[in-house]
């Protein structure tokens, strides 16, 4: 059984490095947008802390950009007030005006799905209101989806992370994800399934985001970064996802309760169904716990340490490899074990919310409901079958 661990952990941490080694970042010089006329498309829920932050920084971004609509999500901060201020410095920004939040959808799709409603760009460029970006952020996005032939790209942000819980909790993020999904290979491969996108930075040609149906294709889902990315694709789009953390950074939460209320947000919903959250939950206690209880037990019976030194050198080389790629303070790897245990309860935790009384977030409760019909999805392959056929 150890052997075949080691094995296992052998292979995950060969794709984690092949990731980390292989994924592209993003690297178009704004130049590359040259005659398209960009749309940054902002929602915004009580983010008066950070939305001021996103709005200047814009302000150095000219290339291309037309116009940045804040969608005010029923704020009862001083978000408009922000909004207002930096109307005053930079003549592009314009608040959109809350509307009451449809049966059947989450808050966020909606909001960005009202954005682009209004928008008048060839090229959408959709923000969280919490990053940093550096200058022509946007243009270079959008040179860089015309460069791969892309119609939709993601640009994976950098996480600030300050607070001892943010260093030891918040590599996780990047780390479940990495650790499975193969990112050098959605290059080449078209399938849905390998779609991939984080909300932060997400850019698409308008008219392709308005034919496969844009946001609401997405509406149930509290993931809807990923699920449109998934939706691109398998409406016979190219959608990518670069590594973006030179241009885009984010703090998420800036300590251990922010960081416990956002995953329990997150993580619950984040599976369909409890057998694949189970299975997930299955496969990160194997590879990043159960190594350091084998050569624990190990020790202390007198048994062989060469197995279980194996998989925790695997654990350490998975970190070790996710450390240098996404500049995380290399002393989190060694408390890898404890951060996955605590994730492990923050999911199950999650998702008994999520099932019995809602999860929160913002001040909104969601709950499990029922996703689109199928019949979009047949809308997107009659439209990919008859591009394939012009």
């Amino acid at each position: 059984m150890i052997i075949a661990l080691a094995i296992v952990v052998g292979i995950v941490a060969a794709l984690v490095v092949w990731n980390a080694a292989a994924w592209p970042r993003l690297r178009a010089p704004a130049s590359g947008a040259d005659g398209k006329r960009i749309s940054v498309l902002i929602p915004a829920r009580n983010e008066e802390r950070r939305l001021g932050g996103v709005l200047a920084d814009l302000r150095h971004s000219e290339t291309g950009i037309v116009e940045i609509l804040v969608y005010d999500d029923h704020s009862t901060d001083r978000t408009v007030a922000v909004i207002a201020d930096a109307a005053t410095h930079d003549s592009r920004v314009r608040r959109l005006r809350p509307e009451a939040l449809p049966d059947g959808w989450r808050g966020k799709p909606f909001a960005c799905a009202r954005l682009a409603a209004s928008a008048h760009g060839d090229w959408l460029v959709f923000l969280d209101a919490d990053v940093r970006l550096a200058p022509e952020t946007p243009a270079r996005v959008i040179a860089e989806a015309k460069a791969r032939q892309a119609t939709l790209l993601s640009a994976w942000p950098g996480i600030g992370m300050e607070s001892f819980s943010e260093r030891w909790l918040m590599p996780l993020l990047n780390y479940v994800v990495f650790t499975l999904f193969p990112a050098p290979l959605s290059f080449t491969s078209d399938r849905p399934s390998l779609g991939l996108a984080h909300g932060a930075c997400l850019a698409c040609r308008a008219a392709d985001y308005r034919a496969m149906g844009g946001h609401e294709c997405v509406r149930t889902e509290l993931f809807e970064d990923t699920r449109l990315a998934q939706a691109w694709r398998a409406s016979g789009r190219r959608g990518l996802c670069v590594d973006g953390q030179e241009v885009v950074r984010t703090r998420m939460y800036d300590s251990f309760g922010a960081i416990w209320r956002g995953f329990s947000k997150n993580l619950g919903p984040a599976f369909r169904y409890r057998t694949n959250l189970a299975g997930f939950l299955l496969f990160h206690l194997t590879i990043g716990v159960l190594p350091f209880g084998a050569l624990a037990a190990a020790a202390l019976n007198g048994g062989s340490l060469a197995g279980p030194m194996v998989a925790v050198l695997g654990v350490f080389v998975m970190r070790g490899a996710q450390a240098v790629r996404f500049r995380y303070p290399i002393w989190s790897a060694g408390l890898h074990p404890l951060a996955v245990m605590m994730m492990a309860m923050l999911a199950v935790v999650s998702r008994f919310r999520y099932e019995t009384r809602g999860v929160e977030w913002k001040e909104r409760r969601y709950r499990p409901i029922q996703p689109p019909p199928k019949g979009r999805h047949a809308a997107a392959s009659a439209d990919r079958a008859g591009r394939k056929t012009l």
